[in-house]
């Protein structure tokens, strides 16, 4: 069953495989899920048509109403001395997809600056919107960037991840950002046709890896119950394999 999306702009902390106790930040309208991609794997489900909500008082929490969150809960936490390893944008869908997306990732920064100023700030994106401007000046501003990429060639992209952007210029779009680590999850599908785990799909992929010059890649299969229940995970033998020619070219990765 699908997880439900949440309903708060800042929730959790969760225990994250890849992000020690995270404290989440959902940029998105409460309860929807917002994305322009439809991936097979989706914790959250299918999209279903909710992409298109992007207009003003579409219910986008506003600039001023996230950094009054993000304040009230970092004050909460330095008075009860809670352990946070990080605060992290991503909610129910694509963050980036907000409006004044740049704006909100400057209020984010600057309360973080002056309540712990040692609490790194994440974001988690899948990289669609990576090529346009106000994006990337929003992205530039975060501690750090991890940026989803599944798939090097198109057909192995459009399977897996149901988007009709263009892989080469999500590609060409990362190669501009400094310092990204590329998360990529890995998954096979029964009697069907998306494994992005073969030889052929993880060569383009790494012709892609080669190209954006990330500073780190995190490699993972399904946790959780996907949108598409005919896929597998990827055994952990295989994604070792995956991780030891990534280490080929030099970058760092982790296996989750």
């Amino acid at each position: 069953m699908a997880l439900a999306p949440v309903e708060r702009i800042i929730y959790g902390p969760v225990r994250s495989r890849r992000l020690g106790r995270s404290l989440g930040i959902n940029l998105l309208p409460a309860g929807m899920k917002i994305c322009n991609m439809n991936c097979a794997y989706c914790q959250y489900g299918w999209t279903r048509g909710a992409a298109r909500f992007r207009g003003e008082g579409d219910g986008w929490p506003s600039a001023a109403a996230v950094e009054g969150a993000v304040l009230n809960r970092l004050l909460r936490a330095a008075e009860t001395n809670e352990l946070l390893d990080r605060l992290t944008v991503a909610g129910h869908g694509e963050p980036t997809l907000h409006p004044d997306f740049a704006e909100i990732a400057s209020r984010i920064c600057a309360v973080r600056d002056r309540v712990a100023p040692a609490l790194p700030i994440a974001i988690l994106s899948n990289s669609t919107t990576a090529g346009r401007e106000d994006v990337k000046r929003g992205l530039m501003q975060f501690d750090e960037r991890y940026m989803k990429l599944d798939a090097g060639d198109p057909i192995t992209y459009a399977r897996i991840n149901g988007s009709g952007s263009s892989i080469g210029r999500i590609v060409d779009a990362l190669a501009a950002l400094p310092s990204i680590i590329v998360q990529s999850m890995f998954v096979t599908q029964n009697g069907g046709d998306i494994d992005n785990s073969s030889d052929g799909a993880v060569d383009e992929w790494l012709k892609a890896l080669e190209r954006i010059r990330a500073v780190g890649v995190h490699i993972y299969t399904l946790d959780r119950s996907p949108a598409l229940q005919t896929l597998n995970k990827v055994p952990r033998r295989r994604l070792r394999e995956i991780a030891e020619r990534v280490r080929t070219m030099q970058i760092p990765v982790a296996v989750f």
